[in-house]
């Protein structure tokens, strides 16, 4: 007599296997798919909309105005040459508004979904190429490529950034939105009016080149302190006045007369107001 087949014979189980397993899986991209979707990184180059106030890691966002925006960017007399960053570039407008200026400009942002929105923001703009976000902290950026850095951060953040700020080429220029430096004075401030309800406040500083100390100028002594970009100090016996860098400049007054120069390194060299050309090198 012949043996009926089993309809559970393992020649018919394995069709049915892999129709469940197919099945499953299925199941499973399904679900990471709209996992995907659902997190906050995705949604960031779709609908992702930030909430003001929103916490960071050293600050909350708040979105600077774009009539300081434009402020921040004419006080620094931005142009196509110029490399720019952004220190907690947030929704890319900084940077998007200067690539749009013809520089080429980067942002730095700690959080991921702002960056993916920034870049799609650029996207948008047409300005990729020129405008670049990355995920990074401020505190551990390579800031020294930059010649002009904004920034809108508390002033607790600006004063610990200030050594590293500091130590820039000298011309760099830095724009902060509201908030100060600590000591460091800014060597121009300017307020918004149109458009801007609260953070309308423009601070610009240019970092100085350092001179402290003692320089010969024709047979005298030039002996300089500096704290940041003022100075004080004597020309041989006379005392200094209105003394002060603008990035690599140094002007000053003594005897009665003007002096402006320009600084390389150890040498300066300038003209001094009905006395023709000086020149000094560091002693």
């Amino acid at each position: 007599m012949q043996r009926a087949h089993s309809s559970h014979s393992p020649a018919h189980r394995w069709p049915l296997m892999a129709s469940a397993l197919a099945l499953a899986l299925s199941l499973a991209v399904l679900a990471e798919a709209r996992a995907d979707a659902a997190s906050p990184r995705a949604a960031a180059t779709e609908d992702y909309v930030p909430d003001v106030g929103q916490d960071g890691k050293d600050v909350i966002w708040v979105p600077t105005p774009q009539t300081l925006v434009d402020k921040m960017l004419d006080m620094a007399q931005v142009t196509p040459q110029d490399r720019l960053m952004d220190l907690g570039s947030g929704d890319g407008r900084t940077v998007i508004t200067a690539a749009q200026r013809g520089l080429t400009a980067k942002g730095i942002e700690y959080n991921p979904d702002l960056v993916a929105l920034s870049r799609s923001n650029a996207a948008k703009a047409g300005v990729s190429r020129r405008a670049t976000f990355e995920v990074a902290d401020l505190f551990e950026t390579d800031l020294s490529q930059a010649d002009v850095i904004t920034m809108f951060l508390l002033s607790t953040i600006n004063e610990k950034l200030r050594p590293k700020l500091l130590e820039l080429p000298p011309g760099t220029r830095i724009v902060s939105n509201t908030f100060r430096m600590g000591d460091w004075e800014p060597d121009a401030s300017e307020t918004v009016t149109e458009a801007c309800q609260t953070y309308c406040n423009a601070l610009l500083w240019v970092v100085p080149a350092r001179v402290d100390g003692r320089w010969q100028v024709g047979g005298r002594t030039l002996q300089l302190e500096q704290r940041y970009q003022m100075l004080s100090g004597k020309l041989g016996s006379s005392e200094i006045s209105d003394a002060r860098m603008d990035g690599r400049t140094i002007s000053f007054t003594a005897d009665g007369i003007r002096y402006t120069g320009e600084v390389n390194g150890a040498t300066m060299q300038g003209s001094a107001a009905g006395k023709g050309e000086w020149s000094a090198r560091r002693i």
